[in-house]
């Protein structure tokens, strides 16, 4: 693919190889090409502040997109306490040369004669084919040898890789076998994750199941039960826990988000709940208690913690929450 040159409003141009784009298309991830495009647009130095105030986005959304920009190898990152960005560019944001391996690629008699020799990819295809109920198209079966070769699964991996998939596709899809295409896009995430043992699959699997089951009761603390989370409420879902929050403490902040806005506000609870963190409150317990504390002489009250204008706790809004936290527990 040819480089592919970009021109923005003025006299300002962004090069991007045609590596670069194959790299962030394999990725799948919309969130870590939109910064990209940012830091690119920037010159290619921001901080994640920066970045985050300019894209009206969190600071874990930042993390997480620099997280796969750097895996990708298309930023370096510095261990300062506000993280610089810095792009792999010139000074003219010219993006070129790339420090990993352009995948090969392979042809129908390759992997033919692969699977005529009888290695790992023929059991592989037999037991892909068996799975998934159909025999695979000669591009189906280039995509799954690109994943056996280039991504260097070994072949027990990319048959749980496979289970997984269908089990997933059965519980978020339509019931049906998912596509190579969504096979290919998970296996460039174990790649990256440095899955190549069923040791490393089952911690990974076991791990997914947790976060799922820790964002299954924070939604219905935040009281969605008739559908599941978009990709960015998933993405604040996981901030929450990742700092440490038990459902009873997301729960209070919506109930203050509802009262104060009338309405699911995640900005607004995210506000909070970026409050109570920085105040080391995780438990709807801690928040009841440091609430409870304010009133005892403490006229300067977080508009964030359920005070009155002058600083008193609301009587109704402890009894409120405190109701909250009795039901997370009945729960």
């Amino acid at each position: 693919m040819s480089d592919i040159k970009i021109t923005l409003p003025g006299s300002e141009t962004v090069t991007l190889t045609g590596h670069t784009i194959d790299k962030l298309i394999r990725a799948g991830d919309g969130d870590a090409a939109l910064l990209y495009l940012y830091i690119l647009r920037t010159h290619g130095k921001s901080t994640s502040s920066e970045a985050a105030i300019a894209l009206d986005k969190s600071k874990g959304w930042v993390a997480s997109a620099m997280a796969m920009l750097s895996r990708l190898g298309l930023i370096e990152l510095d261990n300062k306490a506000d993280t610089n960005v810095q792009s792999k560019t010139a000074p003219s944001v010219a993006v070129s040369g790339d420090p990993l391996k352009e995948p090969r690629k392979f042809t129908e008699d390759e992997v033919k004669d692969e699977i005529i020799r009888g290695s790992d990819f023929s059991v592989v295809v037999d037991e892909t084919q068996r799975r998934l109920g159909k025999i695979l198209s000669p591009d189906e079966m280039l995509r799954l040898f690109g994943i056996y070769e280039n991504l260097r699964l070994p072949a027990e991996v990319i048959l749980q890789l496979i289970t997984h998939c269908i089990n997933e596709s059965r519980v978020t899809g339509d019931g049906r076998a998912p596509s190579i295409g969504y096979i290919e896009k998970a296996a460039f995430t174990w790649e990256r994750e440095g899955i190549f043992s069923l040791e490393k699959a089952e911690e990974y699997l076991k791990a997914l199941e947790t976060r799922k089951s820790k964002r299954g009761e924070i939604r219905l603390a935040l009281q969605i039960k008739n559908r599941e989370l978009s990709a960015t409420e998933k993405r604040y879902v996981d901030d929450w826990v990742t700092m440490g929050f038990e459902p009873g403490a997301v729960a209070i902040a919506y109930d203050k988000t509802v009262v104060k806005t009338g309405k699911l506000e995640w900005k607004y609870i995210d506000a909070i709940i970026g409050n109570w963190h920085r105040k080391g409150l995780h438990t709807a317990q801690q928040v009841l208690d440091h609430d409870g504390s304010m009133g005892k002489g403490n006229t300067n009250a977080s508009a964030f913690t359920g005070t009155q204008k002058h600083g008193a706790p609301n009587r109704k809004e402890m009894e409120r929450m405190a109701q909250i936290l009795k039901k997370v527990k009945e729960d």
